[in-house]
This record gives C-alpha cells, structure tokens and sequence, in this order.
C-alpha cells in the first residue's frame, strides 16, 4: 500500500435518524459540549461546496461536536430545527440555538464559529474563577 494516502478520520458525525440527533444532542448537553450543525441537502450545490469547509473547520475546534444533517434524508429534525434554506449552520449550546446563518459564506460561517467558542472559553473561565 506504499504511496497511498492515508485518509483523514472526519471529526463530523453525520446524522441518519431523528433517534441519533436526539442522542447526540443529549450527550452534548449532558457533558456542557457546544454543538456546530450543518444542515445540507444532496442537490444543493452550496451545501455541497461547503462539506469540505465544515470538514476543515471541525478540525480546529476539538472541544466542540460537529454534525451534519441532510434534511432530505431526516426531514424531522430539518422540521424540528425550523430549517428552511441550505445551507444553514446552527450554532447550539445547552440543546439550544445560540445562532443561525443561512447560506454558502465561509468567512462568516467561521467568524461566528470563532465568537461563539470565544465567548463559550470566556464564559467558563470567568465561572472558574468564582469562588464558591
């Protein structure tokens, strides 16, 4: 196997059913682990240009869990989330949304990555530092 590449682990989970968004979901919010979604659907282009972005991008981020939903093949958490444009990435904390951005933009997709785990960090370190 001399000169083949070996392929890189993906830190994206990639939901197939309402059940595993649901388990992951939990398992973020039970470990206090903020979540990074992107919602993506086969025949969008945009959506489909960005899969190596949110592939990337997950990569810098190992404190946080990354997932990839296709709405066409789970349409009930599409539904749930209240998603209606690819791509969108939603932002999650606590089970929660903490921001949305719809659309093809990875500069801005990465900027609100950026603040969201900056004021996460900022947040934890400011709740350590208060004595009980």
């Amino acid at each position: 196997m001399a000169g083949h590449a070996k392929a890189k682990k993906s830190r994206v989970v990639r939901i197939d059913s309402e059940e595993s968004w649901d388990f992951f979901i939990k398992q973020a919010t039970d470990k206090d682990c903020p979540v990074v979604v992107h919602f993506t659907a086969s025949w969008c282009t945009p959506s489909v240009v960005m899969n190596s972005f949110f592939e990337e991008i997950a990569l810098s981020y190992k404190d946080l869990l990354f997932l990839s939903v296709d709405v066409d093949e789970v349409q009930g958490v599409g539904t749930r989330m209240k998603i209606t444009a690819m791509p969108t990435f939603l932002l999650m904390r606590g089970g929660a949304e903490v921001d949305k951005l719809v659309g093809a933009n990875p500069g801005e997709t990465r900027k609100r990555i950026g603040d969201f785990v900056h004021t996460i960090r900022r947040c934890k370190a400011a709740s350590s530092a208060v004595p009980l």
